[in-house]
């Protein structure tokens, strides 16, 4: 049951204090998950962030639930889930019943303002740590660079972006293992 608790709470307040999806989340979730918890290491984070883009849903909650399947369980996926999602529901609730209300003050839209900078911020020091964690060679660097053309010449749907990076990755390994049968 403690452990249950510490599920729920650890998501509540990653839940609680993450803006901006999912990304904006890696800091906040690797400081209190890989290194304060150690309920995962930073590459179990990133394999899970990588399926939770790939699975429909919020990748926040994908994320939650596979952290806390691996911990406890049907249940401890379940408690994670729940922890992550409450504070959003709370939150939502309260801006719903005073953002008509609020909204047309001039203050308002600067402080909207300044929160997308901070996120977009908080995004780019997940995206640099998914590249230091995610490209440890030549062969990863010429694939991001590839992919990233692709996506931004051809507007590539994320489906068909994962599609490629599973097939490459496959092929990849296939031909490293037949090099080593040599």
């Amino acid at each position: 049951m403690k452990e249950l608790l510490e599920l729920y709470f650890s998501f509540f307040r990653i839940g609680l204090f993450t803006f901006g999806g999912g990304m904006a989340m890696l800091p906040m979730l690797t400081k209190e998950i890989v290194e304060d918890k150690k309920w995962a290491t930073n590459e179990e984070i990133l394999n899970y962030f990588a399926i939770g883009q790939c699975t429909p849903g919020i990748i926040a909650i994908n994320t939650a639930t596979f952290i806390g399947t691996k911990r406890r369980g049907a249940v401890g996926g379940f408690v994670a889930t729940l922890g992550m999602i409450t504070p959003s529901l709370i939150v939502i609730l309260v801006i719903a019943s005073v953002l008509s209300k609020i909204m047309h003050y001039e203050i308002v839209g600067h402080i909207f303002v300044g929160i997308r900078v901070a996120v977009a911020a908080l995004v780019t020091e997940s995206l640099i740590g998914i590249l230091k964690s995610g490209i440890k060679d030549i062969f990863g660097i010429v694939f991001y660079i590839v992919t990233l053309t692709l996506c931004l010449c051809f507007d590539l749907s994320p489906i068909c972006v994962v599609v490629l990076g599973v097939v490459v990755g496959v092929t990849r390994i296939k031909l490293i293992n037949k090099e080593k049968r040599k």
